[in-house]
Parts: C-alpha cells; sequence; structure tokens
C-alpha cells in the first residue's frame, strides 16, 4: 500500500558526499564531472557557468547531460516518471538545477516546446524549485 493517498511519495536521491564536497570546496566543476560523470549537479554547474558566460549552446549540451544522468538516478531510487522531486532535499538538487539550466538554455536558443517542458517538469517536481532557480 502507498503511503501517500494523494500521489506517489516524494523520490529522494541518495547522498554524494564526496563530489558534493569536491563541489562546495572550490573544485572546477569540470574535474567533479570527469571523476564521477553520473553527478548531475557538476553537469548543472557546467551548465550555468556557459549560461552565465552567453554559450547556450554548450549550456543546453551540459545541463542535457546532467538532466540523464538525474533521469537515471531518479529511476533507480524509485521514480516512475511522476511524482514529486523535492528541492528541499539536498541531493535532488543536482538534478533539478540542471532541469532549470536545460530550461534557460532552451530558450536562449529558442527552443520553446523545450523550454515549456522543462519549465513545466520542474514545477511538477516541486512547485518551489521554478523560484529558487530564478525561473519565475
Amino acid at each position: 500500500m502507498q503511503g501517500n493517498l494523494l500521489g506517489p511519495d516524494p523520490t529522494l536521491l541518495p547522498d554524494r558526499a564526496e563530489p558534493q564536497a569536491a563541489l562546495e570546496g572550490g573544485a572546477d566543476p569540470t574535474e567533479v564531472a570527469t571523476s564521477w560523470p553520473d553527478f548531475s549537479e557538476a553537469w548543472a554547474a557546467l551548465a550555468e557557468r556557459a549560461l552565465d558566460a552567453g554559450e547556450p549552446i554548450a549550456a543546453y549540451a551540459y545541463a542535457r547531460t546532467g538532466y540523464h544522468r538525474g533521469l537515471d538516478q531518479l529511476r533507480r531510487s524509485g521514480w516512475k516518471g511522476f511524482g514529486p522531486v523535492p528541492w528541499s532535499h539536498r541531493p535532488n538538487q543536482g538534478f533539478l538545477r540542471a532541469l532549470a539550466a536545460l530550461a534557460r538554455a532552451a530558450k536562449a536558443i529558442g527552443e520553446t516546446e523545450e523550454y515549456e517542458r522543462c519549465s513545466t517538469f520542474l514545477a511538477d517536481s516541486d512547485p518551489a524549485a521554478p523560484k529558487a532557480l530564478g525561473l519565475l
């Protein structure tokens, strides 16, 4: 029996202490992604940096990589393609940042349909995430 009668339980990704500590300690996201290529937050950081540098195509590629690596991890954590992915759970933030960066990069290159899909997915994952990530 499912614990939440209104829908699926939130998906909580496992903690990734080592790559998280590397990023928080100031390691270059390129080095972190090289050492832990499945760590979405490193890809999100690369995408955000590319967006800030005015490189939307690179940002799109980095963000898409982080997004897909995060989808793989969500599925391994029991996610069935829908349901909450809370922003408040620190390990989820890398995936959600990659998703927001993908939306921003898609918008920058005129990919309106992708922008709308990613923005909706982000809000459906956690209504607090778009505001936390500056998409409102």
